[in-house]
């Protein structure tokens, strides 16, 4: 098969979330038809698909049949089973490849990966009981935060502890699944780069963002970011290394920590399009989903320079029954999700607020 996609032809989506709808919204502004595969009926992504295959992820034989009718496979998070990935790259090429799962799936796995390819992180170690938990907050001293390795997203499924003893019980709170115990950062402020990579290698990456977070869950954006030519470096650097290490397709998030000296962290990557690039969606002449898509489709990376600077303000709950507000200010562009339900901490929509570029 052609690493290049013809217009009218089919990609393949695992996921039904606010991420697969923007993805699927920008493939058939390319003329691309997105395919839906995803456990749930009306999700948001398959209100704006092309079709949509309901099975569950470890139904391989629908993974195989989906995968079969479509071009190429992408998928929109990362806690989509490996073995879903494999069977679906049997039938089609899957963009980025299983390996990206692999590593973003386990905090240990990842963080090892992460200082093994230059691209240092915060100490750590792991733990796989209480009393391991507490053999390494003995290690690293404390302040520390314990998180399950596998599955936790905005805050869910961590714990800070400041004792050996907080750290076994912590432990068990949090499951009494493997975890891994981290050391505290001394960061003066969190960032981000939403980075591509196409099928020939080629690298292109967008501005740095600064992000704000509330109760372990993204609140706002805003970039380009005010930082140092260094900084800046530094960070397409570790975007570019990772990209290249894992053979990778699509578009990347890394998320990173910011010393006061100027020197980078890296708290996570995010093996797909990513909330701190949401942004670009109108900053932008090619978003991070068009990019994501181009790639996917094996066609040419996009120009990621902004014509506009932007603050993204997630609608987080409730917060998005505000949206006449946003439709009433000049410089916002609203986006509403399409989820049928509002609960407290669920991502409901976002607003890019525009300005000129310093």
């Amino acid at each position: 098969m052609s690493d290049y996609l013809e217009p009218g032809a089919r990609v393949g989506i695992l996921g039904g979330g606010q991420l697969g709808r923007m993805l699927a919204m920008a493939a058939a502004r390319l003329g691309l038809d997105a395919v839906i595969f995803a456990p749930e009926h009306d999700s948001p992504a398959s209100r704006v698909a092309a079709e949509t295959i309901v099975a569950e992820y470890d139904d391989l034989d629908a993974v195989a049949r989906f995968a079969g009718s479509v071009s190429a496979v992408t998928y929109e998070f990362e806690n989509v089973p490996v073995a879903t990935a494999e069977a679906a790259a049997a039938e089609a090429p899957v963009r980025p490849g299983p390996k990206a799962l692999e590593v973003a799936q386990d905090r240990l796995v990842e963080k090892t990966f992460l200082n093994d390819h230059a691209a240092p992180t915060v100490a750590f170690e792991n733990a796989e009981s209480a009393a391991e938990a507490r053999a390494a907050f003995e290690t690293l001293g404390g302040p520390a935060i314990l998180k399950t390795r596998r599955f936790g997203y905005d805050g869910k499924g961590q714990a800070v502890v400041r004792s050996a003893e907080e750290a076994g019980a912590a432990f068990d709170e949090i499951g009494g699944h493997p975890a891994i115990l981290e050391a505290f950062a001394d960061f003066r402020r969190e960032i981000s780069i939403v980075a591509a990579r196409d099928v020939e290698g080629h690298v292109a990456a967008y501005p740095v963002s600064e992000n704000l977070h509330g109760e372990g869950i993204l609140r706002e954006c805003a970039a380009p970011a005010r930082a140092d030519a260094a900084v800046v470096a530094e960070a397409e650097r570790i975007a570019a290394t990772l990209l290249e290490a894992l053979d990778y397709v699509g578009v990347i998030a890394v998320e990173l920590f910011e010393l006061d000296d100027g020197k980078l962290l890296v708290n996570e990557i995010a093996p797909r399009v990513h909330n701190t690039g949401h942004w670009t969606m109108d900053a932008c002449a090619c978003s991070q989903f068009e990019q994501h898509i181009r790639a996917v489709a094996g066609w040419g990376l996009g120009d990621p320079a902004p014509h506009s600077a932007a603050r993204m303000i997630n609608l987080i709950g409730d917060e998005a029954n505000a949206w006449k507000r946003w439709l009433a200010h000049d410089d916002a562009v609203l986006h509403l999700y399409g989820k049928r339900g509002v609960r407290p901490g669920r991502k409901m929509g976002h607003v890019n607020i525009l300005s000129r570029l310093p």
